[in-house]
């Protein structure tokens, strides 16, 4: 029989390096993507998400949380598109434009300057993550990036980067979901006006 270590051990080093994650200076920044993305729903604008891997299925996770859950409860949704989420879409532009710009083609036929991008990315070296912002820099988005390890070339990118200097993509990407799942939920507490006069009169 192989020996095994306890995975008790593993969830407590896992819970120490999650919270003191949490606890870095990058989550002074969340209640700057909060306001941005409830501002966008206040004026008809759009959140665009994308990633790679398990940073996609995370874009793709959040876009169903703004789009039902943040919104749905008071009548009023948000309109929110993950760019990872249509796989036609994205093998036509990799195999006909180059993977590295399935994003910024996206941005560049449908994005607006009331638009937010956010780019989630463990790296933040990934060339469609840095092709997305340079292109959602030129079409007047506010764009985000939640990163972790050095930020790579995202960081300076982003206007507003919300940076962990974690070297574990787990953490890092765990993060994306905890800020996304913590903006929903105070977008629920805090909807828009019309959003509550309409819950008001169901």
């Amino acid at each position: 029989m192989t020996n095994t270590t306890d995975v008790r051990a593993d969830i407590v080093r896992y819970a120490r390096d999650l919270s003191a994650a949490m606890a870095l200076p990058a989550m002074d920044v969340v209640p700057t993507l909060a306001a941005a993305i409830r501002e966008t729903w206040r004026t008809g604008g759009t959140i665009y998400l994308c990633g790679n891997g398990g940073s996609a299925g995370n874009a793709n996770h959040l876009a169903n949380d703004f789009l039902y859950g943040a919104g749905m409860a008071h009548g009023v949704g948000l309109r929110v598109e993950s760019l990872s989420a249509n796989a036609a879409v994205l093998t036509c532009l990799a195999n006909d434009i180059g993977y590295e710009n399935v994003y910024a083609e996206q941005l560049r036929v449908k994005a607006e300057p009331r638009d937010v991008l956010i780019v989630l990315s463990g790296s933040g070296n990934s060339p469609n993550a840095v092709k997305a912002l340079e292109m959602g820099a030129a079409k007047g988005m506010t764009t985000f990036a939640i990163l972790g390890f050095t930020g790579g070339k995202c960081k300076a990118l982003a206007q507003h980067s919300i940076h962990f200097p974690v070297d574990d993509m787990q953490i890092a990407e765990d993060l994306q979901m905890i800020i996304g799942h913590v903006c929903m939920k105070w977008l629920v507490a805090n909807p828009l006006a019309g959003a509550q006069a309409s819950a008001a009169a169901e």
